[in-house]
């Protein structure tokens, strides 16, 4: 919700002279070594452990922290990084050096594996104090704590006593009751108990005790959302109230937010129910207890948590109300076992070896655990958390169990050991200060500016001196533009352009849950809906990209970068191009086929497609004309195209939009120029389509976003945007992380991506090169580091960069 506030003439005077005085000491530090690097939105998350953008994170990972572990120009691991390991490439010779010596020991016999960090003794936080193994302890802490909801999975892993210590129950007894919940649950609200059952009646009364409480309390949220951000005149008076009067009376805030949720209906001074059929007469003093509104949620949900989660609660972060009752009963019935009394008072499998070396033991073996285990930025204990709360050898770890709120307060202000400070975010600028204590030697620039700038911008801001350096999307337009800066070259006396395969790609996605069919996500329907949209958008990929990029950007087909060793090639015998077979799985496209003749055959397609799905078609005009239940006939992608339509999908979504007109479909583009609206909306599964772009990793681990247990609410991350839930893709992923054979887990990531493919939830679409520009004019470009690469980008070694 946005909350306008009204501001004093007087003072907002006063604080345009402010941004003038702001305004004039920028351009002063420019001149006094500054430089000015033109960047994408900003969500101001610029924590080690809360960034959810790459810009944010970038921020807070390479400008005023740096990373565990350092990977060298092909994203291998430096595992001697304190004396520094020279490997060799493009025929020049590299030096990398990290914080830590890196360390990985599998011991078959006990089936762990050790992971070994052990951290350089000369390093400062940018304030002086230095960093210590209690440090890299809690950093794990804070991504291990129950509460942690950030974007880094190292809690997916098997790590030694991570269950036990948060859940505080030893493992044996939290597996006990965990299938005792289950099985309670799976018997259903209305099953009378019995002797012969697994458990007492006090267990299944508590248990569905739990789920009321659980849901009543999520219920009570969404009355408490409606009431503080729509208690105004105009709604207020949708029930015949004032603000004021329903500030004041609980009661009536109840009715308040039952109608204006949807949950109930008013009319003529009665508020209705519609389920349970309960009414109040709000004139006479009548209201919903909480307790008849969660009778009403409850019934119109058919008793169904899950349903009203996903439904109801998309903006909320955290768990599910089954999976928040699930735990709550776990932990209760847990206190009956004597060896669960005194709790469990830490990570079993996390040691501190000594002051300067940390020890992480996984069971068993996964692939990916090396870039979570060590690819972290370490964070200062004594900044984030409270070094009063620190104790390692009484179990106190900088914060208390399971309350991260002091290290989320610092999520706008970042600390680090990187090359720079931060001092302030303002006016959509990021200002940095050179950390005159980096271990790698002072940076030679003293302030650095990144300035959030529109993409349209960025190359006309380097040309005329507003930028010094910055990523414009390299499109035909941005290439004729530096060309004709540099007399016909893309480096000359003007710009200097960097260009390496981007890792990561552009996709369309879909959340499931919300085009479905009869609110099934993985129904074949429901799949046959999101083929048939599809089918459309995925026509116009290679005009449309060759048209925005040319030669510096391709079409791919898998959900995946082709900068992975994972990645299908084309010359692979069973490749297919995304979305170009019709419901009886016959090719749509011959290599003949002119434009004209695609669109009709894409048309016809798209018609079986939606036939399948149930929607109801008239042959007499060739148009839909109904939805089957759940479905629509109107759907919105959302696109982050500046309100102008600068994006590279763009194109495709108009295209495919009058493809899908034709047959009585209609396609809502929303192009917002607002990054963050769009990124809300994803994050929050509110969206139906929309297009964004993958950042990926070295390791083309797939957990984090495909996995079922991070659909929003299932008490993971809330990274599975697509809400996708399918057995044997989680058991694709798993097998995939649990092999250190390249070639076995090219083989099932294979099959794992032919399954999201089914799934109908991403179209990929392009895979593009990346440029960054400077300015030749006012960069010195012998100083910028050499063989930049997909995984070492200039600012990796921004100490050295010097300005003219």
């Amino acid at each position: 919700m946005v909350i306008l506030k009204k501001i004093a003439s007087l003072v907002l005077a006063a604080c345009m002279l402010l941004g003038l005085a702001g305004t004039a000491l920028a351009e002063a530090q420019r001149e006094a070594n500054t430089l000015v690097i033109g960047y994408t939105e900003f969500n101001e998350k610029f924590s080690p452990f809360f960034a959810e953008s790459a810009f944010d994170s970038d921020v807070a990972n390479i400008f005023t922290g740096t990373p565990l572990m350092v990977t060298d120009r092909v994203g291998g691991i430096v595992y001697n990084a304190i004396e520094g390991e020279t490997i060799p490439y493009n025929g020049n010779d590299h030096t990398y050096y990290g914080v830590a010596d890196l360390s990985v020991v599998r011991d078959e016999a006990a089936d762990t594996t050790v992971y070994t960090a052990k951290l350089r003794d000369d390093v400062k936080f940018s304030d002086g104090v230095s960093l210590t193994a209690d440090d890299l302890i809690f950093t794990y802490y804070v991504l291990l704590d129950p509460s942690y909801i950030g974007s880094i999975t190292l809690n997916s892993y098997d790590i030694v006593g991570l269950k036990a210590y948060q859940t505080q129950t030893p493992e044996d007894i939290y597996a006990k009751y965990d299938a005792l919940s289950k099985a309670i649950y799976a018997a259903g609200a209305a099953h009378e108990w019995a002797e012969s059952d697994g458990w007492t009646k006090a267990q299944q009364d508590a248990f569905w005790a739990g789920l009321a409480d659980a849901w009543t309390s999520d219920v009570q949220a969404i009355i408490n959302f409606v009431v503080a951000n729509y208690n105004v005149d105009d709604y207020a008076a949708m029930i015949e109230s004032t603000p004021a009067d329903i500030a004041a009376n609980s009661g009536l805030g109840n009715a308040f937010g039952m109608m204006l949720w949807g949950f109930a209906n008013y009319d003529a001074g009665v508020l209705t129910a519609p389920t349970t059929g309960l009414s109040w007469k709000l004139a006479e003093g009548q209201y919903p207890t909480l307790e008849e509104c969660y009778q009403e949620v409850s019934a119109k949900y058919a008793g169904d948590p899950d349903a009203f989660f996903s439904t109801e609660m998309t903006d909320v972060e955290g768990t599910s109300t089954l999976a928040t009752t699930q735990a709550a009963f776990v932990q209760e019935q847990a206190k009956t076992e004597p060896e669960a009394a005194a709790g469990v008072p830490n990570i079993a499998g996390i040691k501190k070896i000594d002051d300067y070396t940390v020890s992480v033991t996984l069971k068993g073996f996964s692939a990916p655990a090396v870039y979570q285990v060590f690819g972290i930025t370490v964070a200062p204990m004594h900044y984030y958390g409270d070094a009063a709360q620190y104790d390692y050898a009484n179990n106190k770890f900088g914060f208390p169990f399971g309350d991260l709120s002091m290290v989320q307060a610092k999520t706008t202000q970042p600390l680090g050991y990187g090359p720079y400070k931060f001092i302030k975010y303002e006016n959509k600028i990021v200002y940095l200060e050179a950390n005159e204590l980096y271990w790698k030697g002072a940076p030679k620039i003293q302030y650095i500016q990144l300035k959030e700038t529109l993409d349209a911008d960025k190359t006309s801001g380097v040309l005329t001196g507003t930028l010094d350096v910055s990523d414009p999307s390299f499109n035909k337009e941005t290439i004729a533009t530096i060309k004709d800066a540099n007399g016909g070259e893309l480096n000359g006396d003007k710009l200097f352009t960097s260009t390496v395969n981007n890792l990561g790609y552009g996709y369309i996605g879909v959340t499931a849950t919300n085009v479905a069919v009869g609110g099934d996500a993985g129904s074949d329907a429901s799949k046959d809906l999101r083929r048939a949209l599809f089918t459309a958008l995925a026509l116009y990929r290679d005009v449309v990209i060759d048209s925005y990029y040319g030669e510096i950007a391709s079409v791919i087909n898998y959900p995946i970068s082709n900068t992975s060793w994972a990645a299908p090639q084309k010359t692979d015998a069973d490749y297919k191009v995304a979305f170009s077979t019709d419901v009886d799985g016959n090719d749509i496209y011959t290599s003949d086929m002119t434009m004209e003749q695609k669109e009709a055959a894409a048309q016809a397609a798209i018609i079986g497609f939606l036939k399948a799905a149930g929607y109801t078609f008239d042959d007499a005009t060739g148009k839909f004309t109904a939805a089957p239940e759940g479905a629509l006939m109107e759907y919105e992608v959302i696109i982050g195209g500046g309100g102008t339509g600068d994006h590279p999908s763009f194109g495709i979504l108009t295209d495919a939009k009058a493809l899908l007109e034709k047959v009585g479909i209609t396609l809502t583009i929303n192009d917002v120029s607002d990054f963050s609206v769009l990124l809300e909306k994803v994050k929050s599964a509110s969206a139906q389509l929309f297009c964004m772009a993958w950042q990926v990793t070295v390791d083309p681990d797939m957990y984090q976003v495909y996995h079922s247990s991070n659909v929003l609410g299932a008490g993971g991350t809330d990274s599975n945007q697509y809400m996708i839930a399918d057995p044997e893709l989680d058991q694709l992923i798993m097998d995939a992380r649990n092999s250190a054979d390249q070639s076995y887990r090219k083989a099932i990531y294979k099959a794992a991506l032919d399954e999201i493919i089914e799934w109908a939830v991403e179209l990929p679409v392009y895979q593009r090169q990346n440029a960054v520009i400077f300015s030749a004019e006012r960069v010195n470009l012998d100083t910028l580091t050499k063989d930049i690469t997909t995984y070492w980008s200039f600012a990796l070694d921004i100490e050295t960069l010097e300005l003219k």
